[in-house]
């Protein structure tokens, strides 16, 4: 089951629901070609309501079964929509856990926010494999343009004895192959249980 999760005392990170469409489509709405670039499996020209609505339905069905893991980013002060940050399962390497991807709506950005949300989530992750006596590869793919994105992966990489693949990895995004940097970090660090 996907916890609710505390970032610091105004920021919350809380379970996907359908129920917060809504404030999904405003945050979209605020910049969508940022937008675009942090969810790129959006097909441009077709309907974004209706291809965020799936999303949502999908991760909400799939959050109490241990295969996805989503949150919004809420915050405490007016409850408004920061972002979305979710552990998935579209994967590039065979002995991958999840994808960690993370979106920060323009008006909130440059705060630090994706990487300390990405920091509690891998903190409860590592906890949860310790407990579990599991380990579990984590991966974070970014589009080389995406600079910001591609630093905040960095130090996540950093922090967290991750590593940085040197090659570039084809992802397949609306009918063409991307290339993307791929980002790996094994939890618990050092492999220790």
């Amino acid at each position: 089951m996907t916890p609710e999760l505390v970032l610091r005392h105004d920021l919350t990170l809380v379970p996907v629901k359908k129920s917060i469409l809504p404030l999904l489509l405003e945050a979209y709405n605020e910049d969508p070609d940022a937008a675009q670039v942090a969810l790129p499996w959006l097909i441009p020209g077709m309907n974004v309501q209706g291809q965020l609505s799936d999303m949502l339905f999908d991760v909400e069905n799939q959050s109490d079964i241990d295969r996805l893991h989503f949150w919004w980013i809420r915050s405490d002060d007016n409850d408004s929509f920061v972002g979305l940050i979710g552990l998935g399962d579209e994967l590039q390497l065979l002995h991958s856990s999840y994808n960690l991807g993370y979106w920060v709506r323009t008006s909130y950005q440059r705060q630090g926010i994706a990487k300390l949300a990405t920091n509690v989530i891998l903190q409860w992750l590592e906890d949860r494999a310790i407990q579990q006596q599991l380990n579990h590869r984590i991966e974070i793919t970014v589009h080389p343009h995406n600079k910001p994105g591609l630093a905040t992966a960095e130090r996540i990489c950093k922090e967290w004895d991750g590593e940085i693949v040197a090659e570039f990895i084809g992802i397949e995004i609306a009918e063409r192959t991307v290339p993307h940097r791929l980002h790996i970090i094994d939890l618990p660090r050092g492999g220790a249980q």
